[in-house]
């Protein structure tokens, strides 16, 4: 305890101060609050996105079907889909695609050559796809989706014959929007934590150069699909900007 000072002043005194084990404790660093009318951008995130969640669900399923039409034979093992694969049935190729196959550049974009092809994807998916869908909402977040994966599938026709597969192309698209949005932004949100920005780019760097070191990954689909995913956020307002210009903030 300590008393204030005495005796001198008439013999008058403060009130003794209990000190706490709280009080002596180092003090954490506490994010500010938002005071300015800002959206909480991070707090939504940890909101289920259901649209993505349903991406993921599809995704999935389609390749349980690869694996029960014989897609890899043996499935362990297996370093992925050979050309007499059933994959082959949905892949991009540019000579079926020309020939009028156009749903292929649709079909494409679910199949998975692997089971490390699709678990990759769909993590990637699910973390980029819940921001995107908290920002822009179901509808938009399904138009950058698969305005991305076509974006993705015409830079790879453009640039080589296929086969090709995969979603990471739409994904990199759902990347892309995110970060242009909250680039463009910044008066509307509010991010706490500026890691997520750089782990953002350093996911899609790391993809990029991988991309580049293996013949087998299809980056000009990556680089499409990132094309496509900015347009997208240009063109189309968030809805988290549309409520903070005129309800304010909100946190969740």
């Amino acid at each position: 305890m300590t008393t204030g000072p005495g005796g001198g002043n008439g013999g008058e005194h403060e009130e003794p101060i209990l000190i706490t084990p709280e009080m002596l404790a180092p003090r954490r660093r506490v994010p500010p609050p938002i005071s300015d009318g800002r959206v909480d951008f991070e707090r939504g995130m940890r909101r289920l996105p259901p649209l993505i969640i349903a991406l993921i669900l599809a995704n999935v399923a389609v390749f349980v079907w690869e694996v029960s039409a014989g897609a890899f034979a043996p499935i362990l093992g297996s370093t992925g889909a050979d050309h007499t694969s059933p994959i082959m049935a949905g892949a991009l190729i540019r000579e079926r695609v020309l020939a009028g196959e156009w749903w292929r550049m649709i079909t494409a974009t679910f199949l998975h050559g692997s089971p490390d092809h699709l678990i990759g994807n769909m993590i990637a998916l699910f973390i980029v796809g819940m921001a995107c869908e908290h920002a822009f909402g179901v509808t938009r977040t399904a138009a950058i989706y698969v305005g991305s994966g076509l974006a993705g599938t015409a830079f790879s026709l453009a640039t080589g014959p296929g086969p090709s597969v995969g979603a990471s192309g739409a994904i990199f698209g759902v990347l892309m929007a995110v970060v242009v949005m909250l680039y463009r932004n910044q008066q509307y949100f509010f991010v706490r934590d500026k890691r997520i920005g750089f782990v953002l780019a350093a996911w899609a760097a790391w993809q990029l150069f991988v991309g580049f070191m293996n013949p087998f990954i299809d980056n000009f689909a990556h680089l499409g699909g990132m094309t496509g995913g900015a347009l997208a956020a240009l063109l189309l307002t968030p809805t988290l900007t549309a409520e903070a210009m005129v309800g304010g903030g909100r946190g969740r």
